[in-house]
């Protein structure tokens, strides 16, 4: 993903696996930068705990192998699950971390406790910076008891812009929800756990069994009232199992994985999100898409084409807002197309003494986000 490196040389990151500490009473954890993040959940599954904000194991829809994803590469990208809308980023759950800079200078920021006044907050800058700043060796983390109980109400028959006033109602509510997605309908078909020819509107809750179905019957009330209006119609709710799987397909983008068109990750005003995939589908042929985060969050399939779509995608988030990551794409797409949002001359600048401060030299993955960085 991101730009192709502008580089003749690699570091292999992969000797550097291992949980360093693991305290569950404390809710900590410390692991070497490439330990597979299947790994760090299997340990900590153990244990009744996990990582809370659901890294998605994003290798298939890139070509390779499932689970091969590692938690320094999860934070470099700041990889985040369908409960961001309730967890926080994968950077919120960053208590540290070690890295060298590309001065050969090893660094650090943070520590083992979530109160810590350890220098400034590096934590965020590295979280998303693609490996631009720094090799991280070690990564500490917070974890969290996993939900004694976990349940989804699903409605189908929604269309898009009925599907997220829904989700944003279910949002604003009391019930703590901790996923809203929206599959139209021939994403939905593609679904292993939910077999529906229609499209799908799910609302996840967790926590213990009691509050869970309190809650569950008040988003039953407030899905009844919409879907008397929409047309749409509530089936019985996920149990814990299915639930499971059926977000898993959600965190990782499974519904497209099966594709090798351009993928792009958009980020958008939650209400937006019908709008902006309109304008982006009456300019382009066979466009897919689906609505995580209750809408926030847009993965969006298109045709192959020149620019990967990226035209209709830029003008379309003008109309709005937001912005847009080209996820997957050959190689010669990713070199003439911008990957990331576009920069302004002044965030551009901004960027690049950023960049000169960690690594002036620039070898580390130049231009992977930017051209020129």
């Amino acid at each position: 993903m991101g730009r192709p490196v502008e580089t003749t040389s690699a570091i292999d990151l992969s000797a550097l696996a291992g949980v360093m500490l693991y305290e569950p009473e404390e809710l900590v954890i410390s692991a070497a930068a490439g330990t597979p993040i299947a790994e760090i959940e299997e340990l900590v599954a153990a244990h009744g705990q996990q990582l809370a904000f659901e890294p998605p194991d994003l290798g298939p829809i890139v070509g390779e192998k499932k689970a091969r994803g590692t938690i320094g590469g999860a934070i470099a990208c700041n990889l985040s699950g369908p409960r961001r809308i309730k967890a926080g980023a994968a950077r919120d759950h960053v208590l540290g971390f070690h890295a060298i800079s590309g001065r050969g200078e090893k660094f650090k920021s943070g520590g083992r406790v979530v109160k810590n006044v350890t220098g400034y907050d590096l934590s965020k800058l590295i979280s998303g910076s693609w490996g631009t700043l720094g090799v991280m060796t070690e990564v500490t983390l917070k974890v969290l008891p996993v939900a004694d109980s976990t349940s989804t109400v699903v409605v189908i028959g929604l269309d898009d812009t009925a599907a997220i006033k829904f989700l944003t109602s279910t949002l604003q509510s009391s019930n703590d929800v901790s996923g809203a997605v929206h599959l139209p309908g021939l994403v939905a078909t593609r679904s292993g756990a939910i077999s529906i020819a229609e499209s799908v509107t799910a609302v996840r809750v967790e926590g213990p069994s009691p509050s869970v179905i309190y809650r569950i019957a008040d988003l039953t009330r407030i899905a009844e009232e919409h879907c008397r209006t929409t047309g749409g119609q509530i089936i019985e709710p996920l149990d814990a199992g299915v639930s499971l799987l059926f977000w898993a397909e959600v965190r990782d983008v499974s519904f497209f994985a099966t594709s090798e068109k351009p993928l792009w990750r958009l980020s958008v005003p939650p209400t937006a999100g019908p709008k902006i995939a309109g304008l982006i589908a009456n300019a382009l042929v066979n466009v897919e898409h689906f609505f995580d985060w209750g809408g926030g969050q847009i993965w969006l399939s298109v045709e192959p084409t020149a620019d990967a779509g990226e035209t209709a995608v830029r003008n379309a988030l003008k109309e709005v807002g937001g912005h847009a990551n080209l996820i997957r794409a050959p190689k010669e797409t990713r070199l003439c197309v911008p990957v990331f949002q576009p920069l302004d001359p002044v965030l551009y600048q901004l960027n690049h003494r950023i960049k000169a401060s960690f690594d002036p030299l620039g070898i580390l993955n130049p231009s992977r986000m930017y051209e020129g960085i």
